[in-house]
């Protein structure tokens, strides 16, 4: 059964919104100053938690029972990742160049398809997995993060040496 969701995240707000049809959902949610950032849909939470720093994992969390569930790994060229979810292992990876679409992939099958604009998205898919759902919105969200830093860090650098 195909389903679409629509998530939102307006500037500078730290929560992405993620409805079906008119009914909010769930949400994705960052804390200032953590490694931790926290989802929850339809009913059931996680905590998606960084280790490391120059080889950067990220612990998936079972938001009931505070167990560690699965785990997210990423390429270092920032477009693809991986997760491993008890016996399931999805890849994760963008679509086109400008990064505003991307998939996950379970066993040669496309199961999840996301789309953006800067501050809202649909997600088509054909699995209730919410672990799985969260889970691609927070790569997407990780991934520019570190966008945003490596700009930070480079247009000074550059501005200095011109």
């Amino acid at each position: 059964m195909q389903r679409r969701l629509y998530w939102n995240k307006p500037f500078f707000s730290n929560t992405y919104s993620i409805y079906a049809k008119d009914k909010r959902v769930g949400y994705l949610k960052e804390k200032p100053f953590s490694k931790s950032v926290y989802g929850q849909l339809n009913g059931k939470q996680y905590i998606f938690r960084n280790t490391g720093f120059f080889s950067q994992k990220t612990k998936i969390i079972d938001g009931s029972s505070n167990k560690v569930i699965g785990e997210i790994s990423y390429n270092s060229w920032m477009t693809k990742a991986n997760i491993l979810a008890g016996n399931k292992e999805v890849k994760w990876k963008y679509d086109n160049l400008w990064h505003t679409k991307w998939r996950m992939i379970l066993q040669e099958d496309t199961i999840i398809t996301y789309a953006s604009s800067s501050t809202r998205g649909t997600i088509e898919t054909n699995t209730d997995d919410e672990l799985l759902l969260l889970s691609g919105l927070y790569i997407k969200n990780y991934y520019t993060q570190w966008i945003a830093v490596l700009i930070a860090i480079m247009v000074p650098l550059l501005i200095t040496n011109s």
